[in-house]
């Protein structure tokens, strides 16, 4: 069995649906294609495909293998153009995550002016505030705030954000203001549930000393957004990146606090799996974010 005609036929089989159509793409007759996909099922010791008389479906086996299979022949197409042409194009598919809010605000655009560039290459985004795995689930890049995650992970540093405390001015005339970190014990606060460390801020002065401060959370959320919302609905006191909360506090529906207090500087990286030899859209587009994003960020305040 030649595995790599079997992989190319498997994937073009799950992209068009169809034996036939595969077939008919890749210029054989469906029962090659068919045996093909059959050798490698069994060379695999795993099912791929459900097969009815209708239709075909992946397996959760077929799914996984279907994932990696298509990442690897676009990488296979990159490594052949780096051979064949002087000058590598980025193209195939690059498969990226993201934070939700700095993704549609600040990525999407960055996406957009990267895609008319180079019009052989196609995305495949997924927004999650969570932090994914990227050699598991099988991301070529992610774009992170904050650590890059595990050790066998490279970070390309693209710029930095600032946490900002703030509330609205209603919640502030009915509860004060706080004047050092720990008054926020005696707030009411709104947590976001993927810090490091839950129920607890950290402050740094002037003069870089540490302020941390246990706050009690009257609502916890997976999202800045939503906390976002919530402050300036009234509801407490948020600690959201300034790229969330600027346009709320420049548009006076949210209000700084502890001017004189403020958490140290938070990182944003171009996060990806270490590999000898990087894939061209990888590069490239990490070269493109890190020179989009080398200007002072139009995010601060």
């Amino acid at each position: 069995m030649d595995r790599f005609q079997a992989i190319s036929a498997f994937a073009k089989v799950v992209e068009l649906g169809s034996f036939a159509r595969a077939a008919e793409r890749l210029s054989v007759s469906t029962s090659a294609v068919s045996r093909q996909v059959a050798e490698l099922e069994a060379y695999l010791d795993a099912r791929l495909l459900n097969r009815t008389t209708r239709r075909l479906s992946l397996t959760e086996a077929g799914q996984a293998f279907y994932e990696r299979s298509v990442q690897l022949l676009a990488e296979l197409d990159e490594a052949e153009s780096v051979v064949r042409t002087a000058t590598v194009v980025p193209k195939g598919r690059l498969r990226l995550t993201c934070g939700i809010t700095f993704g549609v605000r600040y990525l999407a655009p960055a996406i957009a002016e990267f895609g008319m560039r180079h019009p052989q290459l196609s995305f495949d985004l997924d927004l999650s505030d969570r932090t994914t795995d990227l050699v598991e689930e099988g991301f070529d890049l992610a774009v992170r705030i904050g650590t890059g995650g595990p050790p066998g992970l490279v970070a390309r540093r693209l710029g930095h954000t600032r946490l900002i405390c703030c509330a609205s001015p209603a919640y502030l005339a009915a509860h004060g203001e706080p004047r050092h970190p720990e008054d926020l014990l005696r707030h009411q606060c709104l947590e976001y549930s993927y810090l490091p460390a839950l129920s607890a801020w950290t402050f740094e002065d002037r003069e870089g000393r540490r302020h941390p401060v246990r706050i009690s959370s009257r609502v916890r959320a997976n999202n800045g957004r939503m906390l976002t919302a919530l402050a300036v609905a009234g509801l407490g006191v948020v600690l959201e990146p300034d790229f969330i909360v600027a346009p709320e506090i420049r548009a006076g529906r949210l209000r700084p606090l502890l001017p004189q207090f403020a958490p140290p500087r938070t990182p944003i990286a171009a996060v990806y799996p270490s590999r000898r030899h990087l894939s061209p859209k990888v590069r490239a587009f990490v070269d493109f974010l890190a020179d989009r994003f080398s200007s002072e960020p139009t995010w601060t305040l």
